[in-house]
Formats: structure tokens, C-alpha cells, sequence
């Protein structure tokens, strides 16, 4: 089983950055892609963006060319560098790790973009 912690939400001005981080443990080996998907109230949860064990990666075109994912294998973490942020982006942030078996949600984090 994995598990998967968010972190680094927060709030920020618009034309602002934040870091978000999903750090995974338990049987890691398995995942066959992480993505970070969001959810602004009142709107379907939505992907934003993926990435595979072998680094290959696709964004949603609503963030592209502002929002970057990545990983750091050592440290078990996959990322997402959001960078001028508009009120548009506020939305809860979760990470999902997908596995032959599973389908694992963290438990969120919450990005308010706001003047």
C-alpha cells in the first residue's frame, strides 16, 4: 500500500508562487503514475498534471507554462512549482498515486489565490 502526504498550500497574491509537495511512502515500487489534480468549490476535480517513474510528464493546458511537476526519487517526492498564480487556481490540491491495484488520494491542501 502507499501512502501520500501534501503539503505547502497556502495563501498567496496574485502573480505569486508556492511549492507543492507529496511525499509517499509504503510500497512506492508500485505506483505507475503520480498526478495532482484540483478542486475549486462547485467544479469537478480536475487533473493538472502528471508524472511517470521515468520522468514523463503532462500538464493541463489551463496551467501550462506556469506550473512545473517533478520528483526527487531520493526523498520520495513529487512536486509542483506553481508560478503566477491567479484567483482562477484557488482550489484544494491532491496528489493520487496510481498502482496495479490501488488508487491512493492524499488527504489535500489547500491553495487560496487572493488580493
Amino acid at each position: 500500500q502507499v501512502q501520500l502526504v501534501e503539503s505547502g498550500g497556502g495563501l498567496v497574491q496574485p502573480g505569486g508562487s508556492l511549492r507543492l509537495s507529496c511525499a509517499a511512502s509504503g510500497s512506492i515500487f508500485s505506483i505507475i503514475v503520480v498526478g495532482w489534480y484540483r478542486q475549486a468549490p462547485g467544479k469537478e476535480r480536475e487533473l493538472v498534471a502528471t508524472i511517470t517513474p521515468g520522468g514523463m510528464t503532462n500538464y493541463a493546458d489551463s496551467v501550462k507554462g506556469r506550473f512545473t511537476i517533478s520528483r526527487d526519487n531520493a526523498k520520495n517526492t513529487v512536486y509542483l512549482q506553481m508560478s503566477s498564480l491567479q484567483p482562477d487556481d484557488t482550489a484544494v490540491y491532491y496528489c493520487n498515486a496510481r498502482s496495479p491495484i490501488n488508487n491512493v488520494w492524499g488527504q489535500g491542501t489547500q491553495v487560496t489565490v487572493s488580493s
